[in-house]
This record gives structure tokens, C-alpha cells and sequence, in this order.
């Protein structure tokens, strides 16, 4: 049966419930909001006042829209037969997997101490836990000059609010900056391998693009081969405790997803340590590699070209987007 009829409801001449107009024109906009990290700040469904995005859960109607860049829309199905209030619901798609384990779309979880993340669609959006607290005063205050209560700070003092800034900033840079055609090349580092011997993959966010847009980018990374006793075959020096690279004897075809490469490489590979060491690569550069498939035709990959490896203590397991963060 259909809900009681609510002060302000118009009944139509056919006897059906109209819904409320929640736009009014001209537009009336408060102060922008701060919204809380995580959530967008959006234009609202009257097209006319920046608001921030109803979440998961949350009511919802045609001028508070939901958060669109987590993939909620407005479910209005409880709301018969006026269908103007709804609650922010999330739109059936994809889960996402990190390090080997799946995670629902919409699903929130925190991998790391320093990030809560959110899955949508298939992709892995996070915030930090943790708010950098800026000093109140970093700077001394001096009177007496042209302009009274003008700030000095010392060189000291410059370097520790870069230093607090740089945390601040995007996670988008890379050093040294480079301009192309008007646009400033900004990346992510790569991410480690995501297999520890054999073909793996390793992506980076990059706006090294045509348009300028950050888009991601995956090449083939080789650090290992799959071989069994790996320290039986590779000769450590003496009075030495690790080998940081090794070849294997001849050059080699590399097989990818069933397809093998036309040309043959001999690699150079991270070797091994016998304490608990791991060897990562240090220096690297690009290269294509061209596939040809049985009866399919060729394709081409960007792949990784190992230059030389260090030997370390910390190791971090294939694929761990947080292997390089630490507590500041």
C-alpha cells in the first residue's frame, strides 16, 4: 500500500502524488564547504551550489545528488510511489584484489597504518589516516618595518615548511620536472613486480601523454627466473655474501601469456644472498619487446631492462603498493 500522504504533497487531477520541488531559482548559494578527505565536492542536482557528495547510506534526493566518483547513485525504490527521497547506494560492479586478497565493490579496509582505502569498480582509491598538524606560528613576527607584523623566517625555518609541505603534496611527481609541449611531466614511482620470479607487471599513474592526462601505464618486469635452488646455480663471489646480478648462459626467447618474443635476450637478473638479503633492481630502462602468437598476429610491450641491483634488508612482497611508505 502506498505511504501516508505527507503535508505538502500535491495530489494531480488522475489522483497520483507529485513530488516536491527541492530546486528553487535563481540560485542561493552558502560559503563552499570543506569536505571531509574522501569525499567530492560536486555541483549540486539543481546545477547551481558546490555541496559535498552524499555517501553510502546516506539520504539522498534530486538536489543532494550522491557521491558520483565512488559510483553511488540515488535509490529511490523504498520511496513509493513519490520517489523523492532515496538513500546513496552503490551500482553493482567489480571488486578489486590487493596482495591476494578481494575486496567488494564499496568495500572500505585500511592495508596499511597510514591509509584507509575504498574499492569502486574495480579500482583502488585511498586517503591518509593521519592529518600532518602545521605549527601555529612557524615563522617570528617583527615590528617596526614598513609593514608592521611582516614575517621572517629564517633559511632553517624555509626548509622544515617545504619538508611539512612535500607531505602535503601530490602523490603525482616525479624529480627532476620535466615540461613537454606545455605540459609537466608528473609520475608515480613504479610499483614492484607483481611476480617475484618469471614475467610479472609493474604500473605507474603518468600524465607522459598526448593530452596530458594521468592515465596508468603497465610494463613487463623480469627480475628472476623460475629456477629450482636458485643458490646452487649462481656463484657467489668469495668472502662474499650476495651476487646483486647474474646472466643466465645464452640468450632466450621470453614466453608471455602464451606468446613467445621474435627476438632472443640474453637478461640481466637479481641475483640472490645467503643471509636473508633480498637483491631489487637499482637501475633500469625501457625497452619494447615485440610478442608473436600462434595464429593470432603480434602485439607489443613496454618492458623493464635491468641495468644493475642493489642487495637489502628491507623486502617487500610482489605487488605491495605500500612498500615504500613510511611513518614520517
Amino acid at each position: 500500500h502506498s505511504p501516508p500522504e505527507q503535508p505538502g504533497d500535491k495530489p494531480s487531477e488522475t489522483g497520483e502524488v507529485q513530488r516536491k520541488e527541492v530546486c528553487r531559482w535563481p540560485c542561493r548559494c552558502p560559503p563552499v564547504p570543506a569536505c571531509t578527505p574522501g569525499v567530492s565536492l560536486v555541483k549540486d542536482g539543481c546545477g547551481c551550489c558546490k555541496v559535498c557528495a552524499k555517501q553510502a547510506g546516506e539520504p539522498c534526493n534530486e538536489a543532494d545528488v550522491c557521491d558520483p566518483h565512488k559510483g553511488l547513485y540515488c535509490d529511490y525504490s523504498e520511496d513509493k510511489p513519490r520517489y523523492e527521497t532515496g538513500v546513496c547506494a552503490y551500482l553493482v560492479a567489480v571488486g578489486c584484489e590487493l596482495n591476494g586478497v578481494y575486496y567488494a565493490n564499496g568495500q572500505t579496509f585500511q592495508p596499511n597504518l597510514l591509509f584507509k582505502c575504498l574499492c569502486v569498480s574495480g579500482t583502488i582509491g585511498c586517503t591518509p589516516v593521519f592529518t600532518p598538524r602545521l605549527a601555529g606560528s612557524p615563522c617570528t613576527r617583527v615590528t617596526g618595518r614598513k609593514k608592521p607584523g611582516q614575517s621572517i623566517c629564517g633559511l632553517g625555518q624555509h626548509k622544515q615548511l617545504q619538508s611539512t609541505n612535500y607531505r602535503l603534496m601530490s602523490a603525482y611527481r616525479s624529480l627532476p620536472l620535466v615540461l613537454k609541449k606545455k605540459c609537466l611531466i608528473q609520475a608515480t614511482p613504479w610499483t614492484p613486480c607483481s611476480r617475484t620470479c618469471g614475467i610479472g607487471i609493474s604500473s605507474r599513474v603518468t600524465n607522459d601523454n598526448r593530452k596530458c592526462e594521468m592515465k596508468k601505464e603497465k610494463r613487463l618486469c623480469f627480475i628472476q627466473p623460475c629456477l629450482t635452488n636458485m643458490l646452487k646455480k649462481i656463484k657467489i663471489p668469495k668472502g662474499k655474501t650476495c651476487q646483486p646480478t647474474f646472466q643466465l648462459p645464452k640468450a632466450e626467447k621470453l614466453v608471455f601469456s602464451g606468446c613467445s618474443t621474435t627476438q632472443r635476450y640474453k637478461l640481466t637478473f637479481c641475483g640472490v644472498c645467503l643471509d636473508k638479503r633480498c637483491c631489487i633492481p637499482n637501475k633500469s630502462k625501457m625497452i619494447t619487446v615485440q610478442f608473436e602468437c600462434p595464429n593470432e598476429g603480434f602485439f607489443r610491450w613496454k618492458m623493464m631492462w635491468i641495468t644493475s641491483c642493489v642487495c637489502q634488508r628491507i623486502c617487500s612482497a610482489p605487488g605491495d603498493i605500500f612498500s615504500q611508505l613510511k611513518l614520517l
